[in-house]
């Protein structure tokens, strides 16, 4: 909207944007923002609303112990989703809610009902719809005699921004939560060539690696094209190739994925104390 010529300003209660991801992931989008115009109105409480999107709407805020007031013409609301299994008859067919309301699943998908099946967000599957679409493959190759669970599988994301960012595997805070050792690359997208020719070199790629292995933990990329990069790091990773393999391939010249190569280049040797 805002390429559209729209004013548009961006309200968050947290402290900073995707407040989950790692600090430089929030600081590229807040520096994205910026670039393209849009006022961030972070740490913001709102207590109240007056008006009708699509008209006029006056949004309250409370900020730092300020009050702030912002007008417009529309609203938009992301504050999660709640899921719509209430008052349906579920409980008739026994099939049980989790405390979230989410449908109880195991990890082949069955609920709590003899040969009753729930795929997808109703079932407290990852928000996605590659998700989804892989609940529906575990189902179906269930229903014929396979044994395909939902347990240990990848979660790749792709936030569609432009540039975009894309993530598989561990992120640096889920290392640290978890207390899981690793050893980092990162490169500027500046270093990839390929940008420079495109006129897009705004954002990072970054890899985690194992500290005892060559195993690739996580991988991070917020610039052009970032989910088709991301992807190919996925499959390296879901046939457990290390991060050598991607470092020393003859990668085509000059492409977005070559960039693999200096950034993998850069993990530090491991430790030997």
């Amino acid at each position: 909207m805002r390429r559209f010529g729209s004013q548009v300003t961006i309200v968050d209660r947290n402290e900073r944007l995707a407040h989950r991801e790692d600090d430089d992931v929030s600081a590229g989008l807040h520096d994205l923002c910026q670039d393209e115009g849009i006022e961030l109105v972070l740490g913001a409480r709102v207590t109240g609303l007056e008006g009708k999107s699509g008209h006029s709407v006056k949004l309250r805020l409370i900020q730092g112990g300020s009050e702030l007031i912002l007008e417009g013409t529309h609203l938009l609301v992301a504050i999660g989703r709640t899921p719509n299994t209430a008052g349906i008859g579920l409980e008739l067919a026994g099939v049980e809610l989790t405390d979230a309301g989410y449908i109880k699943v195991n990890e082949r998908l069955e609920t709590t009902a003899p040969d009753v099946w729930a795929i997808g967000e109703c079932a407290g599957s990852p928000q996605f719809t590659h998700i989804a679409f892989d609940d529906f493959r575990v189902v179906r190759d269930d229903l014929a005699g396979g044994k395909r669970v939902t347990t240990g599988r990848q979660v790749p994301f792709c936030m569609f921004t432009d540039p975009e960012l894309a993530r598989v595997g561990l992120s640096e805070r889920e290392t640290k939560h978890h207390g899981v050792p690793y050893r980092l690359a990162k490169i500027p997208m500046v270093a990839v060539l390929r940008t420079r020719t495109l006129s897009e070199t705004r954002g990072f790629m970054k890899a985690l690696i194992d500290t005892e292995s060559d195993r690739i933990l996580g991988f991070t990329v917020f610039g052009v094209e970032a989910g088709e990069i991301m992807a190919s790091v996925q499959i390296a990773m879901l046939v457990g190739l290390p991060f050598t393999a991607l470092r020393d391939a003859i990668l085509t010249h000059p492409t977005l994925l070559e960039g693999l190569i200096p950034l993998f280049s850069s993990v530090p040797p491991i430790s030997k104390l």
